[in-house]
């Protein structure tokens, strides 16, 4: 079975960012393909994915199965791992909403092959038990207005074993529609992947 994505390299490429989105959406969401075209800007390969089938979408419990999220994203990350224009690039995961516990659950499956996470108004107290496996530097973003996901980020902080960190962007609800709200986000993901991935091989992303 194949999954429709999209797959940006920049020249000179530091990283590469698997994205997993959120309930309902897709590999169009526009909050997500706009941090993704910054994080291109900044050096950073990107790929964007369906995590689900048009049909496996149209059951609706599906887009709250956490362990076939992860099992698609795990299977993206092991295409990175062998792709000639990937191969070489340290992996960043940026999960958003109920794609962040995915991205969690495939990071402590694969700790040996993610370098760094980034939540976006993430649900990581939907990895479950595999918080405490995490060993990946992981930032969790969370907007100030959005109360219920603050609490729940708060909570799977604490939780989580490697580096952490947890960011609150002042005057932000959950989707990040507010003025500036979403340019912080980029600001903050960045910077972490920035800081947290380790050097990449020059010779990928070239040609």
């Amino acid at each position: 079975m194949g999954l429709v994505g999209s797959l940006r390299i920049p020249q000179q490429s530091c990283g590469v960012i698997a994205f997993a989105h959120g309930s309902g959406s897709s590999r169009l969401s526009p909050r997500n393909t706009y941090v993704a075209d910054a994080l291109n800007h900044a050096g950073f390969a990107t790929l964007l994915f369906d995590l689900l089938t048009k049909d496996e979408e149209a059951d609706r419990y599906n887009v709250f199965n956490i362990p076939l999220l992860a099992e698609r994203l795990i299977a993206a990350l092991n295409w990175i791992s062998v792709e000639p224009r990937t191969a070489q690039l340290p992996v960043g995961l940026f999960g958003a909403s109920t794609g962040a516990a995915a991205a969690l659950v495939a990071a402590a499956s694969l700790a040996d092959k993610v370098g760094a996470v980034v939540s976006r108004g993430g649900r990581p107290d939907m990895a479950a038990a595999a918080l405490e496996e995490v060993r990946a530097p992981t930032l969790l973003i969370v907007g100030g207005n959005d109360e219920d996901v603050l609490a729940l980020n708060r909570a799977a902080l604490a939780r989580l074993s490697g580096p952490k960190e947890l960011k609150i962007i002042p005057g932000a609800s959950h989707l990040f529609s507010e003025p500036g709200t979403l340019d912080a986000v980029v600001a903050e993901a960045g910077a972490w992947f920035t800081r947290h991935l380790p050097p990449a091989d020059q010779s990928a992303g070239e040609g």
